[in-house]
């Protein structure tokens, strides 16, 4: 072979070694996705991710599996995503209680298992008022008859949550400290099984996202006294607000938002933030979350990461005036 011949294969045995990186990188997404709901199946998180999932793959042309990982109130599932390999393969569908965790760990001078900063929003899906719910059974028709009751019975009235310091903990503490009554926390590992405690009489009284509790409202199984949020809302129109009722400084929205590890690249992010905001457009999703009491709220990452920093601020500022529950 001629020295002229051996330099060329040389050539392009090395141009094929160079080459042979940039065709191993495939397009994102080139393979499943998985979406953490970080609590059991039935509670808010998981009615907005299972939708969402589901038209996403529209777009992305990829499955997304929803991954229940529930414990901690959310923490487990919450830090499992926070620490992802930043590829975006694997994503977040939480609730408000995220920013929550991080500062409940501190209180106890615990090491957090994640930090806020370690997630990027993507986008916001639901916001709904939290509302108050009792068994249909129960002696309480009003407000007033209830929280009589408790300042009657300190400590004796159960409340069921999806874990301490979680989103549903921290609405009826609000409300229980502009009261002046004591409940008997109940924590739970999700706002699913803590509906399922309410229904067979383990607990006397829950704070739930409206959606939630819908269906049991109208086959009669529970009942609604008040909503946390600044007016009525269209799935219990007949449902007082606290602030109707004068508690002025009670108000709660439970929130449901996608999430990526904070490192995802951004055109990875991009990537989602379009097809969230498809799914969000796409019709049977608002279908399914009109038909479950929980209309659409959508909000952009920038959008969605304003509002979440001011939820933050307002929510922390809650926990600790909570203070430590053992």
């Amino acid at each position: 072979m001629h020295r002229r011949d051996t330099l060329a294969l040389l050539a392009a045995a090395a141009g094929g070694a160079l080459a042979h990186p940039a065709l191993a990188q495939a397009p994102y997404p080139s393979r499943p996705i998985t979406m953490i709901v970080p609590f059991p199946p039935g509670g808010q998180a998981d009615l907005a991710a299972r939708p969402i999932a589901a038209a996403m793959e529209k777009t992305l042309r990829q499955p997304v599996v929803v991954t229940n990982r529930g414990g901690g109130g959310g923490a487990v599932g919450n830090a499992a995503a926070a620490r992802a390999a930043a590829d975006g393969y694997t994503i977040l569908m939480t609730l408000s209680s995220v920013a929550v965790l991080p500062e409940a760990d501190r209180l106890f001078s615990r090491q957090p298992s994640y930090e806020v900063g370690q997630l990027a929003p993507i986008g916001r899906v639901l916001a709904d008022p939290t509302v108050l719910a009792v068994p249909a059974a129960a002696p309480w028709r009003t407000l007033a008859d209830f929280t009589n009751d408790a300042k009657a019975r300190p400590g004796a009235i159960p409340y069921g949550s999806s874990g301490n310091y979680g989103t549903l903990h921290i609405a009826m503490e609000m409300y229980a400290n502009a009261a002046g009554i004591r409940l008997l926390h109940v924590p739970f590992q999700g706002a699913g099984p803590a509906v399922t405690a309410l229904l067979s009489g383990t607990v006397q009284a829950l704070a739930s996202a409206p959606g939630v509790l819908l269906p049991h409202v109208r086959e009669g199984r529970l009942r609604v006294l008040a909503n946390w949020g600044a007016e009525r809302i269209a799935s219990f129109p007949d449902v007082p607000t606290f602030r109707e009722l004068g508690f002025r400084d009670v108000e709660f929205y439970i929130w449901a938002g996608l999430f990526a590890p904070a490192a995802v690249p951004a055109p990875i992010q991009q990537r989602l933030r379009d097809a969230l905001r498809a799914a969000m457009a796409d019709g049977e999703t608002q279908r399914i979350f009109n038909a479950a009491g929980s209309p659409p709220a959508y909000q952009d990452a920038p959008d969605f990461a304003r509002f979440f920093a001011a939820d933050n601020a307002r929510l922390i500022a809650s926990v600790q005036k909570i203070g430590r529950v053992e």
